[in-house]
């Protein structure tokens, strides 16, 4: 059982929302706590599927490597997130890999206990189906994007999904409030840092964005949009 933590963070996540408060307290009395340093992999491509995670405090990069130890970052998960369900849920390899990037505290939640919970609960199988079909979804326009678009599109593309899943609105515009440097969007795109320097100063002598110490704010997401399409 883990102590003191707030159902209200794991009801902002679609899969956990639908809960009870008894269901919710029988998820948290079989969770276990677990805390990751900065850089440390939680898990690699290739592990046990054993449990699936939810992001306490912290932040974690979803990414996969190649055999010459080039990175392809998949995605930036922040506080509330829900990782590692696809191979939590059919007993399989994971499908990437996922690392601190600062000091984390995260809930795991086992599979040997998840599943009989699950098998309970046809309605949270069904939220979990749609789920796992957003990340089908997600994956496929991934790839869409990269074999289709030129490097401007993809940049303006993946800002404005930042800004859509951290974005706060300022005086200035919309911050993204995650930490973002021109390594983590080159390594997004499968570029380089060089182009993808080049593509945000170009962005933000259109005014469309600025770019300080790893935060982006959107100032023109008109323009963003157009360019993306």
């Amino acid at each position: 059982m883990v102590p003191n933590i707030d159902p209200g963070l794991l009801r902002r996540n679609r899969l956990f929302g639908i809960l009870s408060d008894a269901e919710m307290q029988a998820v948290l009395d079989f969770a276990k706590l677990r805390r990751a340093a900065a850089e440390e992999r939680i898990f690699v491509k290739g592990d046990p599927g054993d449990s699936l995670y939810v992001i306490l405090r912290g932040r974690v990069a979803v990414q996969t490597e190649s055999q010459d130890a080039k990175v392809m970052l998949l995605n930036i998960l922040d506080t509330g997130a829900v990782f590692g369900e696809i191979a939590m849920l059919d007993g399989g390899e994971r499908t990437a890999t996922v690392v601190a990037q600062e000091p984390t505290e995260l809930l795991r939640i086992d599979r040997k206990d998840f599943m009989p919970f699950l098998e309970q609960r046809a309605d949270l199988c069904i939220r979990l189906m749609g789920v796992l079909c957003e990340r089908v979804r997600w994956t496929s326009a991934i790839i869409e994007d990269t074999v289709f678009l030129n490097v401007t599109r993809r940049l303006a593309k993946r800002i404005l999904m930042l800004a859509q899943s951290y974005g706060r609105q300022t005086e200035a515009g919309i911050k993204i409030a995650t930490f973002v440097s021109q390594e983590d969007l080159a390594n997004m795109l499968g570029v380089s840092r060089e182009i993808v320097n080049k593509t945000l100063k170009s962005f933000q002598s259109s005014g469309a964005i600025t770019y300080r110490n790893g935060y982006i704010v959107v100032q023109d997401e008109n323009f963003l949009d157009q360019i993306s399409r």
